[in-house]
């Protein structure tokens, strides 16, 4: 940190940073000792400059002196913050930028906020200019980037950050002050509410279709629910305790329905997420706006990127024309690359697939399935995926500095992910997934139901198919297409195994499994889970989930699959990738369970065909099998660490037990469960946890905002019939053969401990 001289010691000790500076004129300093402080202390002049600029911020003042001041001020700051952001943001040294460190000890960002951006702006707009206020905000923001707590200061100021956005409506400085907003919202500890900014309807609707797009990326810090990062702030026990606290929807919630009550804005949002790169606006605004970004050096990797982009490009044309005229190759150098607008339109519909996303997981839902349908931003996408979404590109056109093309970073990988995380968001049970098809696709699912001899879903039956994708494939074909081909280590198997699954989410569909089934989706899972064995536990996990509901109920699935896994050595694979961890593998044990109880109840030739020959049925008709599953399931978790990722595991280790109580074998599985704990010299250690999981299970699944038709449609055992039997598990009675406690002995009982998380 640098020393405090004796001047600003003085200031700074005798009088508040914001009437630092007022002090200046009266104090007993002469003008020459502060210059020769000022040589001393290195601060290159910063100190007068800020003096003058003080002096000259009155409404009577020249405000040509005063923006001549601040030309003098921001080169000196911008120096700084681009040393700061080329170094790849590390942790800053107050030492290492003086002068910013400078100019805020001696009040600048006060005569700033205050004296500038405040009082003038507010009160005297007509007659401060344009560059007056980029200047401003310019040197604002270079400080809150290379000095700490400038940033979290300004962000105190409800008042002032809520003045910005007035700020917007200049298209002139619209980037910049976007820009400041963003990074003083990213660090405000309380989110704001969109419905205090002035006129926000009229603010929205004077934005362009690029001011949209930039503006949601202010929107995505003030619609997210903020993450407490803590791990144990994730329980469900937290969760629970937070919601019984906070009663009413919280900021983001209001936040998302102040958006919806924009006329015209998930509109406009489609329009910008499906507009092609030959419909966006002339080169002459971007390279207006590219020159804008080099002020604002948040974006200055996009901006290393698309510059590089272009010089070489640039070259490479300038080498083809070197016979040409001057002029020509003038012409050349001014002109926009494709690769240039491409990159330009990929960093536009990150920000709004993902507002998009937001609103399709939040409390209107439905009203904003209706509108996306409605607006055609399914088809739209679809139109997009080869030439952009997943459009093949080279080796450094799209790579950001700093970077490789697998980085996570990259633009081109961010929208990926961003658009499949729409498609899962967009399909998780709702009825609009068969949007995602086009018309021979769902004539496909009709026919398949007409074979099969089963009733056509209805959802399929009522699908508006002047709303469903056109051309030759639907998104959903696309989206399997892709996968199909993606290499082994690619980031996108989970999220593209996501979305898939969810399209076969909530009650089971035969025809939707069919569908997916003929275009080889088990064989493509099987291959990446049995012969690639793959590592990664999220991959893993997402082509378990998958494979459940894919195979669930399906005794085509299964057989397939024994097709598929023909030996014992790639069954025994299979197996130890199942039992390598149950977190992730629990629904796909639920989904064989479930599976086997039905196909033991059917008489069908076919299904008893299946049945004796199928490894998978055959291992999972083993009591013994059942029973290791049930102990693991209830071993691995516990009350205090339930989250929403291995509270599936309870859910499983109940669904084994509701098939028992249907055969009257449930005293025989408790009977087991205690033997169990014996030999592992545990006796009560696992039933009085399980004790405790379900007394949970009533807390959280009974409560009145809970949603049950997930487990019943994803097990096809009523939810009634859920609760029963946790009812009768949890009984007092030592003496029913059916509750937990007639099987711990007394000695080892502890299940009325209190594990609610105040």
């Amino acid at each position: 940190m640098l020393p405090v001289p004796g001047l600003a010691h003085q200031l700074l000790s005798s009088r508040a940073r914001e009437q630092c500076l007022t002090s200046l004129p009266h104090c007993d300093i002469t003008e020459a000792l502060l210059k020769e402080r000022d040589k001393q202390a290195k601060w290159n002049g910063i100190p007068l400059l800020l003096q003058k600029l003080y002096e000259n911020s009155h409404p009577n003042s020249d405000f040509s002196q005063c923006q001549s001041i601040l030309k003098e001020i921001s080169p000196l700051l911008s120096m700084e913050a681009m040393a700061f952001v080329t170094e790849d943001r590390k942790a800053a040294q107050e030492s290492t930028f003086p002068n910013t460190y400078t100019f805020d000890l001696f009040g600048g960002v006060d005569v700033m906020f205050w004296k500038l951006c405040n009082e003038l702006v507010s009160y005297f707009c007509f007659i401060v200019s344009d560059d007056l206020i980029k200047d401003c905000l310019s040197i604002l923001y270079n400080t809150c980037i290379c000095t700490e707590g400038v940033t979290k200061r300004l962000a105190e100021r409800n008042d002032f950050v809520l003045f910005l956005f007035t700020l917007m409506t200049n298209k002139k400085t619209f980037l910049q002050t976007a820009t400041l907003i963003e990074d003083i919202l990213g660090v405000k500890k309380e989110m704001i509410q969109l419905e205090d900014i002035p006129n926000l309807a009229s603010l929205v609707s004077s934005f362009d279709q690029q001011q949209l797009a930039n503006f949601c990326r202010i929107l995505a810090v003030t619609i997210s629910e903020l993450d407490t990062g803590s791990d144990d702030k994730h329980t469900l026990l937290a969760k629970n305790a937070q919601q019984k606290k906070n009663l009413c929807p919280s900021r983001a919630e209001v936040n998302q329905a102040t958006l919806l009550n924009i006329p015209g804005f998930v509109e406009r949002l489609c329009k910008l997420a499906t507009r092609k790169v030959s419909e966006t606006t002339g080169t002459s605004n971007f390279l207006q706006e590219l020159e804008e970004w080099y002020t604002w050096l948040d974006n200055a990797l996009v901006l290393d990127a698309l510059m590089r982009v272009a010089n070489e490009e640039a070259e490479q044309s300038s080498t083809e024309s070197s016979d040409e005229s001057g002029l020509a190759n003038t012409s050349t150098r001014t002109q926009l690359p494709q690769s240039m607008k491409i990159m330009h339109e990929i960093m536009y519909k990150l920000e709004v697939l993902y507002v998009l996303c937001v609103l399709l997981m939040g409390r209107q839902r439905n009203q904003v399935h209706k509108l996306i349908a409605e607006f055609k931003l399914i088809p739209g996408l679809n139109n997009l995926f080869d030439k952009l979404i997943w459009r093949k590109h080279s080796a450094s056109a799209l790579v950001l500095h700093g970077h490789n093309q697998n980085c996570d970073c990259s633009p081109d990988i961010t929208l990926k992910i961003q658009f499949l995380r729409l498609l899962q968001s967009f399909s998780d049970h709702h009825e609009n997934k068969y949007l995602l098809l086009n018309s021979q696709e769902l004539n496909e699912l009709s026919a398949i139901s007409l074979k099969a001899n089963i009733p056509e879903v209805d959802a399929v039956v009522n699908t508006d198919r002047s709303l469903v994708c056109d051309g030759k494939r639907g998104l959903l074909t696309r989206l399997l297409q892709v996968m199909k081909k993606e290499p082994a280590e690619s980031s996108f198997r989970f999220w593209q195994a996501r979305a898939v699954e969810s399209f076969l989410r909530g009650a089971t569909s035969y025809a939707d499994q069919m569908f997916l089934l003929k275009r080889g989706l088990l064989e493509h899972i099987l291959y990446c889970i049995v012969d690639s064995e793959c590592k990664s536990r999220d991959v893993l996990q997402s082509y378990f989930d998958l494979l459940g509901e894919l195979m669930k109920f399906n005794i085509d699935a299964f057989k397939r699959f024994n097709k598929y896994i023909n030996t014992d050595e790639k069954f025994q694979i299979f197996l130890n990738q199942i039992n390598s961890s149950l977190v992730d593998s629990n629904m796909l044990v639920r989904c064989i369970t479930l599976s086997l109880d039905r196909f033991e109840n059917q008489s069908d030739i076919k299904v008893a065909e299946v049945l004796s020959e199928c490894r998978l049925l055959s291992y999972m008709s083993q009591m013994s099998m059942r029973m290791s599953f049930l102990f693991r399931l209830i071993n691995i978790i516990h009350v205090q660490t339930l989250t929403q990722e291995n509270v599936s595991c309870l859910n499983t280790s109940l669904v084994i037990l509701m098939l028992a109580r249907r055969k009257d074998k449930l005293p025989f599985y408790l009977h087991t469960l205690q033997e169990m704990e014996y030999t592992e010299k545990y006796p009560g250690f696992i039933l009085n946890n399980f004790h405790s999981l379900l007394r949970f299970w009533q807390q959280h699944y009974l409560n009145k905002d809970k949603d049950s038709t997930c487990l019943e449609n994803s097990s096809c055992i009523s939810f009634t019939y859920w609760k029963e039997t946790v009812s009768i598990l949890l009984s007092p009675d030592r003496t029913s053969p059916c509750a937990i406690v007639s099987y711990i002995d007394e000695a080892y009982m502890d299940i009325d401990r209190d594990f609610t998380e105040e």
